[in-house]
Protein backbone atom coordinates (compact mmCIF):
# COMPACT_ATOMS: atom_id res chain seq x y z
CA UNK A 1 0.00 0.00 0.00
CA UNK A 2 1.48 3.65 -0.96
CA UNK A 3 1.97 5.63 2.19
CA UNK A 4 0.68 8.63 2.25
CA UNK A 5 2.39 10.54 4.39
CA UNK A 6 5.54 9.84 2.29
CA UNK A 7 4.08 10.93 -1.47
CA UNK A 8 5.00 14.09 -3.29
CA UNK A 9 3.26 14.81 -6.01
CA UNK A 10 5.39 15.85 -9.07
CA UNK A 11 2.98 17.70 -11.69
CA UNK A 12 2.24 20.97 -12.91
CA UNK A 13 -1.21 22.67 -11.96
CA UNK A 14 -0.93 24.98 -14.38
CA UNK A 15 0.65 22.85 -17.49
CA UNK A 16 -2.00 23.08 -20.56
CA UNK A 17 -2.06 19.83 -22.60
CA UNK A 18 -0.56 20.85 -26.24
CA UNK A 19 -3.00 22.19 -28.88
CA UNK A 20 -4.64 19.39 -31.19
CA UNK A 21 -2.64 19.42 -34.65
CA UNK A 22 -5.24 20.09 -36.68
CA UNK A 23 -5.70 23.51 -34.49
CA UNK A 24 -1.82 23.84 -35.53
CA UNK A 25 -1.93 23.31 -39.00
CA UNK A 26 -4.71 25.98 -39.13
CA UNK A 27 -2.54 28.48 -36.93
CA UNK A 28 -0.01 27.59 -39.96
CA UNK A 29 -2.33 28.70 -42.63
CA UNK A 30 -3.07 31.73 -41.03
CA UNK A 31 0.21 32.89 -40.59
CA UNK A 32 1.28 31.88 -44.53
CA UNK A 33 -1.16 34.19 -45.96
CA UNK A 34 -0.84 36.70 -43.24
CA UNK A 35 -4.68 38.00 -43.04
CA UNK A 36 -4.97 38.08 -38.89
CA UNK A 37 -7.54 41.04 -38.88
CA UNK A 38 -10.96 39.35 -39.29
CA UNK A 39 -11.98 41.92 -41.83
CA UNK A 40 -9.13 41.26 -44.44
CA UNK A 41 -10.63 38.65 -46.74
CA UNK A 42 -9.94 37.38 -49.86
CA UNK A 43 -12.32 37.26 -52.56
CA UNK A 44 -14.75 34.78 -51.22
CA UNK A 45 -13.27 34.12 -47.85
CA UNK A 46 -15.55 33.71 -44.59
CA UNK A 47 -12.69 34.14 -42.48
CA UNK A 48 -11.39 31.52 -39.41
CA UNK A 49 -13.26 34.23 -36.77
CA UNK A 50 -16.64 34.46 -38.56
CA UNK A 51 -16.40 30.61 -39.29
CA UNK A 52 -15.86 30.34 -35.70
CA UNK A 53 -18.68 32.43 -34.62
CA UNK A 54 -21.21 30.42 -37.32
CA UNK A 55 -19.57 26.93 -35.10
CA UNK A 56 -19.87 28.35 -31.37
CA UNK A 57 -23.68 29.51 -32.34
CA UNK A 58 -24.06 25.59 -33.77
CA UNK A 59 -22.67 24.80 -30.59
CA UNK A 60 -24.90 26.53 -28.09
CA UNK A 61 -28.07 26.55 -30.23
CA UNK A 62 -27.86 29.97 -30.43
CA UNK A 63 -29.29 32.52 -32.76
CA UNK A 64 -25.75 34.88 -32.80
CA UNK A 65 -22.60 34.65 -32.06
CA UNK A 66 -19.70 36.98 -31.29
CA UNK A 67 -16.07 36.67 -31.10
CA UNK A 68 -14.05 38.97 -29.60
CA UNK A 69 -10.21 39.86 -27.41
CA UNK A 70 -11.24 38.68 -24.09
CA UNK A 71 -13.66 36.81 -21.83
CA UNK A 72 -13.79 40.24 -19.47
CA UNK A 73 -14.46 42.48 -22.79
CA UNK A 74 -17.27 40.19 -23.52
CA UNK A 75 -18.88 40.89 -20.23
CA UNK A 76 -18.22 44.31 -20.73
CA UNK A 77 -19.77 44.68 -24.28
CA UNK A 78 -22.69 42.72 -23.18
CA UNK A 79 -23.17 45.00 -20.53
CA UNK A 80 -23.33 48.18 -22.72
CA UNK A 81 -25.49 46.23 -25.09
CA UNK A 82 -27.66 46.54 -22.68
CA UNK A 83 -27.41 50.22 -21.79
CA UNK A 84 -25.47 50.41 -18.95
CA UNK A 85 -24.53 53.57 -18.15
CA UNK A 86 -22.09 55.52 -15.69
CA UNK A 87 -24.11 55.27 -12.21
CA UNK A 88 -25.87 52.27 -12.70
CA UNK A 89 -26.00 49.53 -10.31
CA UNK A 90 -24.87 45.96 -11.45
CA UNK A 91 -25.72 43.25 -9.52
CA UNK A 92 -23.59 39.91 -9.56
CA UNK A 93 -22.54 37.55 -6.88
CA UNK A 94 -20.14 38.18 -3.58
CA UNK A 95 -18.11 34.92 -5.23
CA UNK A 96 -16.26 35.33 -8.67
CA UNK A 97 -12.90 36.75 -9.86
CA UNK A 98 -12.26 40.27 -10.53
CA UNK A 99 -12.58 40.97 -14.11
CA UNK A 100 -16.45 40.54 -13.42
CA UNK A 101 -16.51 43.33 -10.98
CA UNK A 102 -14.31 44.92 -13.24
CA UNK A 103 -16.33 44.64 -16.08
CA UNK A 104 -19.27 46.19 -14.13
CA UNK A 105 -16.89 49.10 -12.87
CA UNK A 106 -14.84 49.65 -16.10
CA UNK A 107 -18.53 51.34 -17.40
CA UNK A 108 -18.72 53.69 -14.36
CA UNK A 109 -20.89 51.60 -12.89
CA UNK A 110 -21.33 49.91 -9.68
CA UNK A 111 -21.29 46.14 -8.49
CA UNK A 112 -24.41 45.10 -5.69
CA UNK A 113 -22.71 41.79 -4.21
CA UNK A 114 -25.26 39.03 -3.70
CA UNK A 115 -24.46 36.48 -1.22
CA UNK A 116 -23.62 32.65 -2.50
CA UNK A 117 -24.21 29.67 -0.62
CA UNK A 118 -22.08 26.46 0.61
CA UNK A 119 -22.64 25.54 -2.64
CA UNK A 120 -20.67 27.93 -4.25
CA UNK A 121 -23.60 29.75 -6.10
CA UNK A 122 -25.88 32.66 -5.83
CA UNK A 123 -27.94 32.41 -3.06
CA UNK A 124 -31.40 33.26 -4.56
CA UNK A 125 -32.85 34.28 -1.42
CA UNK A 126 -30.18 37.06 -1.29
CA UNK A 127 -30.76 37.96 -5.10
CA UNK A 128 -34.71 38.12 -4.05
CA UNK A 129 -34.49 40.68 -1.28
CA UNK A 130 -32.02 42.62 -3.66
CA UNK A 131 -34.03 42.96 -7.06
CA UNK A 132 -35.35 46.68 -6.49
CA UNK A 133 -31.62 47.66 -6.67
CA UNK A 134 -30.48 46.70 -10.32
CA UNK A 135 -32.37 46.29 -13.67
CA UNK A 136 -29.31 43.79 -14.62
CA UNK A 137 -27.42 40.93 -13.01
CA UNK A 138 -24.10 39.54 -14.35
CA UNK A 139 -24.36 36.20 -12.85
CA UNK A 140 -21.35 34.87 -12.73
CA UNK A 141 -21.36 30.70 -12.72
CA UNK A 142 -17.95 30.53 -10.67
CA UNK A 143 -15.55 27.23 -10.80
CA UNK A 144 -18.38 25.71 -12.76
CA UNK A 145 -20.86 25.56 -10.08
CA UNK A 146 -24.36 26.44 -11.30
CA UNK A 147 -27.27 27.52 -9.18
CA UNK A 148 -30.96 26.21 -9.89
CA UNK A 149 -31.30 28.28 -12.89
CA UNK A 150 -35.22 28.11 -13.54
CA UNK A 151 -35.90 29.64 -9.99
CA UNK A 152 -32.83 32.18 -10.63
CA UNK A 153 -35.22 33.18 -14.06
CA UNK A 154 -38.31 33.47 -12.52
CA UNK A 155 -37.01 35.59 -9.67
CA UNK A 156 -35.54 37.77 -12.73
CA UNK A 157 -38.60 38.01 -14.89
CA UNK A 158 -40.64 38.92 -11.92
CA UNK A 159 -38.24 41.77 -10.90
CA UNK A 160 -37.71 42.72 -14.51
CA UNK A 161 -34.33 41.63 -14.36
CA UNK A 162 -31.48 41.21 -17.50
CA UNK A 163 -29.34 38.55 -17.23
CA UNK A 164 -25.89 37.83 -18.16
CA UNK A 165 -24.17 34.83 -17.91
CA UNK A 166 -20.50 34.86 -16.89
CA UNK A 167 -19.44 31.70 -18.62
CA UNK A 168 -15.95 31.48 -17.94
CA UNK A 169 -15.87 28.37 -16.17
CA UNK A 170 -19.03 26.37 -18.12
CA UNK A 171 -18.47 26.30 -21.42
CA UNK A 172 -20.16 23.11 -22.52
CA UNK A 173 -22.16 22.59 -19.09
CA UNK A 174 -25.84 22.68 -19.11
CA UNK A 175 -28.53 23.24 -16.38
CA UNK A 176 -31.59 20.91 -16.89
CA UNK A 177 -30.75 20.13 -19.91
CA UNK A 178 -30.24 24.03 -21.08
CA UNK A 179 -26.45 24.66 -22.04
CA UNK A 180 -24.70 27.05 -19.86
CA UNK A 181 -25.64 31.01 -21.23
CA UNK A 182 -28.54 30.28 -22.90
CA UNK A 183 -31.27 30.84 -20.30
CA UNK A 184 -30.26 34.79 -20.13
CA UNK A 185 -30.34 37.56 -22.60
CA UNK A 186 -26.17 37.32 -23.24
CA UNK A 187 -24.07 34.58 -22.93
CA UNK A 188 -20.11 35.51 -22.20
CA UNK A 189 -17.37 32.98 -22.42
CA UNK A 190 -13.69 32.90 -22.30
CA UNK A 191 -11.12 31.51 -24.18
CA UNK A 192 -8.02 32.38 -22.08
CA UNK A 193 -5.26 29.57 -21.46
CA UNK A 194 -6.71 28.44 -18.37
CA UNK A 195 -10.66 27.71 -20.04
CA UNK A 196 -12.04 25.34 -21.61
CA UNK A 197 -10.88 26.31 -25.04
CA UNK A 198 -7.26 27.28 -25.47
CA UNK A 199 -6.30 30.71 -27.91
CA UNK A 200 -4.13 32.32 -24.69
CA UNK A 201 -6.58 34.89 -24.23
CA UNK A 202 -10.13 35.26 -26.34
CA UNK A 203 -14.20 35.25 -25.74
CA UNK A 204 -17.35 35.11 -26.84
CA UNK A 205 -20.83 36.22 -26.68
CA UNK A 206 -24.09 34.19 -27.74
CA UNK A 207 -27.69 35.91 -28.35
CA UNK A 208 -31.27 35.39 -29.41
CA UNK A 209 -31.73 38.88 -28.90
CA UNK A 210 -30.95 40.60 -32.27
CA UNK A 211 -31.07 44.37 -31.04
CA UNK A 212 -28.42 43.62 -28.53
CA UNK A 213 -26.40 41.59 -30.99
CA UNK A 214 -26.17 44.15 -33.12
CA UNK A 215 -25.04 46.84 -30.87
CA UNK A 216 -22.41 44.13 -29.58
CA UNK A 217 -20.72 43.61 -33.16
CA UNK A 218 -21.13 47.90 -33.77
CA UNK A 219 -19.57 47.97 -29.95
CA UNK A 220 -16.82 45.46 -30.82
CA UNK A 221 -14.91 47.72 -33.73
CA UNK A 222 -17.13 45.98 -37.06
CA UNK A 223 -17.14 49.57 -38.48
CA UNK A 224 -19.62 49.36 -41.42
CA UNK A 225 -17.86 45.69 -42.03
CA UNK A 226 -21.31 44.03 -40.05
CA UNK A 227 -22.50 42.42 -43.21
CA UNK A 228 -19.52 39.98 -43.09
CA UNK A 229 -19.97 38.58 -40.30
CA UNK A 230 -22.18 35.04 -40.56
CA UNK A 231 -23.78 34.82 -37.12
CA UNK A 232 -24.52 38.06 -36.75
CA UNK A 233 -28.12 39.84 -37.05
CA UNK A 234 -29.21 40.69 -40.87
CA UNK A 235 -27.70 44.04 -41.91
CA UNK A 236 -31.19 46.19 -41.26
CA UNK A 237 -30.96 45.14 -37.57
CA UNK A 238 -27.86 47.86 -37.91
CA UNK A 239 -29.43 50.92 -39.96
CA UNK A 240 -30.78 52.88 -37.03
CA UNK A 241 -27.94 52.00 -34.60
CA UNK A 242 -24.51 52.01 -36.28
CA UNK A 243 -23.85 55.57 -36.04
CA UNK A 244 -24.56 56.50 -33.04
CA UNK A 245 -22.82 53.27 -31.78
CA UNK A 246 -19.38 53.86 -30.23
CA UNK A 247 -16.60 51.72 -31.33
CA UNK A 248 -15.03 50.10 -28.12
CA UNK A 249 -12.02 47.70 -30.83
CA UNK A 250 -12.29 44.63 -29.21
CA UNK A 251 -12.04 42.05 -32.14
CA UNK A 252 -11.13 38.28 -32.08
CA UNK A 253 -8.49 37.92 -35.13
CA UNK A 254 -8.25 35.33 -37.09
CA UNK A 255 -5.21 33.22 -35.69
CA UNK A 256 -6.86 32.74 -32.47
CA UNK A 257 -10.42 31.77 -34.38
CA UNK A 258 -8.42 29.38 -36.24
CA UNK A 259 -6.83 28.19 -33.08
CA UNK A 260 -9.91 27.41 -31.53
CA UNK A 261 -12.24 26.01 -34.16
CA UNK A 262 -10.42 22.31 -33.81
CA UNK A 263 -10.46 22.61 -30.03
CA UNK A 264 -13.95 23.10 -30.23
CA UNK A 265 -14.89 20.14 -32.14
CA UNK A 266 -12.42 18.41 -29.41
CA UNK A 267 -14.35 19.59 -26.21
CA UNK A 268 -17.03 17.01 -25.78
CA UNK A 269 -14.31 14.87 -25.35
CA UNK A 270 -12.49 17.69 -23.20
CA UNK A 271 -15.29 17.52 -20.68
CA UNK A 272 -15.55 13.92 -19.98
CA UNK A 273 -11.67 13.62 -19.15
CA UNK A 274 -12.29 16.43 -17.16
CA UNK A 275 -15.13 15.06 -15.39
CA UNK A 276 -13.10 11.78 -14.96
CA UNK A 277 -10.79 13.64 -12.95
CA UNK A 278 -12.62 15.60 -11.24
CA UNK A 279 -14.98 12.65 -10.02
CA UNK A 280 -11.20 10.30 -9.02
CA UNK A 281 -10.56 13.50 -6.85
CA UNK A 282 -13.71 13.30 -5.42
CA UNK A 283 -13.84 9.80 -4.24
CA UNK A 284 -10.30 10.20 -2.77
CA UNK A 285 -11.80 12.94 -0.24
CA UNK A 286 -15.25 11.12 0.45
CA UNK A 287 -15.03 11.05 3.84
CA UNK A 288 -12.32 12.96 4.78
CA UNK A 289 -12.67 14.26 8.50
CA UNK A 290 -13.21 18.31 8.75
CA UNK A 291 -13.01 18.62 4.66
CA UNK A 292 -16.58 19.59 3.22
CA UNK A 293 -17.33 18.40 -0.11
CA UNK A 294 -19.38 20.73 -2.77
CA UNK A 295 -22.40 19.01 -3.78
CA UNK A 296 -23.10 18.30 -7.30
CA UNK A 297 -27.38 18.74 -7.87
CA UNK A 298 -28.68 16.34 -10.60
CA UNK A 299 -29.84 18.88 -12.99
CA UNK A 300 -26.16 20.31 -13.17
CA UNK A 301 -23.72 18.89 -16.19
CA UNK A 302 -20.56 20.54 -15.04
CA UNK A 303 -17.48 20.57 -16.64
CA UNK A 304 -14.59 19.63 -13.86
CA UNK A 305 -11.76 21.49 -14.89
CA UNK A 306 -11.28 22.34 -11.21
CA UNK A 307 -12.28 21.47 -7.89
CA UNK A 308 -13.04 23.11 -4.44
CA UNK A 309 -14.07 21.70 -0.75
CA UNK A 310 -14.15 23.92 1.87
CA UNK A 311 -12.50 23.33 5.69
CA UNK A 312 -15.53 25.10 7.51
CA UNK A 313 -14.39 26.40 11.03
CA UNK A 314 -10.81 26.21 10.58
CA UNK A 315 -8.70 29.34 11.81
CA UNK A 316 -6.36 31.30 9.37
CA UNK A 317 -3.07 29.85 10.98
CA UNK A 318 -4.11 26.18 10.65
CA UNK A 319 -4.79 26.47 6.66
CA UNK A 320 -1.78 28.53 6.49
CA UNK A 321 0.17 25.88 7.97
CA UNK A 322 -2.19 23.26 5.85
CA UNK A 323 -1.38 24.86 3.00
CA UNK A 324 2.62 25.37 3.62
CA UNK A 325 2.53 21.37 4.19
CA UNK A 326 0.59 20.50 1.07
CA UNK A 327 2.63 22.83 -1.41
CA UNK A 328 6.19 21.28 -0.14
CA UNK A 329 4.39 17.70 -0.63
CA UNK A 330 3.55 19.40 -4.61
CA UNK A 331 -0.13 20.05 -4.29
CA UNK A 332 -0.78 24.19 -5.09
CA UNK A 333 -3.80 25.12 -3.07
CA UNK A 334 -5.63 28.69 -3.69
CA UNK A 335 -7.08 30.01 -0.89
CA UNK A 336 -10.28 32.40 -1.40
CA UNK A 337 -10.02 33.46 2.57
CA UNK A 338 -6.29 35.11 2.44
CA UNK A 339 -6.08 38.34 3.40
CA UNK A 340 -4.42 39.35 0.56
CA UNK A 341 -5.00 38.99 -3.28
CA UNK A 342 -2.46 35.94 -4.31
CA UNK A 343 -2.10 35.82 -8.44
CA UNK A 344 -5.78 35.13 -9.91
CA UNK A 345 -7.53 34.66 -6.41
CA UNK A 346 -9.18 37.52 -4.89
CA UNK A 347 -12.50 38.49 -3.12
CA UNK A 348 -14.86 41.10 -2.73
CA UNK A 349 -12.59 43.09 0.04
CA UNK A 350 -10.17 43.51 -1.93
CA UNK A 351 -11.56 45.25 -5.02
CA UNK A 352 -11.86 48.37 -3.38
CA UNK A 353 -13.40 49.93 -7.40
CA UNK A 354 -16.57 48.63 -5.51
CA UNK A 355 -18.30 49.92 -2.24
CA UNK A 356 -17.51 47.75 0.76
CA UNK A 357 -20.89 45.72 1.36
CA UNK A 358 -21.45 43.52 4.10
CA UNK A 359 -21.47 39.56 2.93
CA UNK A 360 -21.17 37.76 6.43
CA UNK A 361 -22.17 34.69 5.09
CA UNK A 362 -19.70 34.54 1.98
CA UNK A 363 -16.73 35.91 3.70
CA UNK A 364 -17.65 32.66 6.33
CA UNK A 365 -17.95 30.66 3.03
CA UNK A 366 -14.88 31.93 1.40
CA UNK A 367 -12.70 31.60 5.12
CA UNK A 368 -12.30 27.44 4.53
CA UNK A 369 -12.13 27.76 0.60
CA UNK A 370 -9.82 26.45 -1.11
CA UNK A 371 -10.10 25.65 -4.97
CA UNK A 372 -7.75 23.70 -7.38
CA UNK A 373 -6.96 23.27 -11.34
CA UNK A 374 -7.37 20.09 -12.84
CA UNK A 375 -5.21 20.75 -16.38
CA UNK A 376 -5.97 17.67 -19.10
CA UNK A 377 -2.61 16.77 -18.30
CA UNK A 378 -3.32 15.28 -15.38
CA UNK A 379 -4.74 11.17 -15.24
CA UNK A 380 -6.96 9.53 -12.82
CA UNK A 381 -4.03 8.28 -10.59
CA UNK A 382 -2.54 11.60 -10.45
CA UNK A 383 -5.70 13.22 -9.36
CA UNK A 384 -6.23 10.20 -6.70
CA UNK A 385 -2.47 10.67 -5.49
CA UNK A 386 -3.34 14.63 -5.15
CA UNK A 387 -6.67 13.65 -2.64
CA UNK A 388 -4.42 11.21 -0.69
CA UNK A 389 -1.93 14.07 -0.45
CA UNK A 390 -4.91 16.39 0.50
CA UNK A 391 -6.32 13.65 3.06
CA UNK A 392 -3.28 13.06 4.77
CA UNK A 393 -2.60 16.67 5.65
CA UNK A 394 -6.26 17.68 6.71
CA UNK A 395 -6.47 14.61 9.43
CA UNK A 396 -2.29 15.44 10.60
Amino acid sequence: MTDAAAEVFTGNFTQQEPLPPAAIEAALAVLGHGRLHRYNLAPGEAGETALLEQDFAAFTGARYCLAVASGGYALACALRALGVSPGDKVLTNGFTLAPVPGAIASLGATPVFVEVTEDLVIDLDDLAAKTTEARVLLLSHMRGHICDMDRLMEICRTAGIKVVEDCAHTMGAAWAGVPSGRHGVIGCYSTQTYKHLNSGEGGLLVSDDPGLMARAVLLSGSYMLYPRHRAAPPPEMFENIKLDTPNISGRMDNLRAAILRPQLACLPDRISRWNALYRATEAGLAGTPGLALIPRPQPEAFVGSSFQFRLPGWSPDRITAFLARSIARGVDLKWFGAAEPVAFTSRHDSWRYAPPQSLPNTDRILAGLLDMRLPLTFSTADCAQIARIIRAEVTA
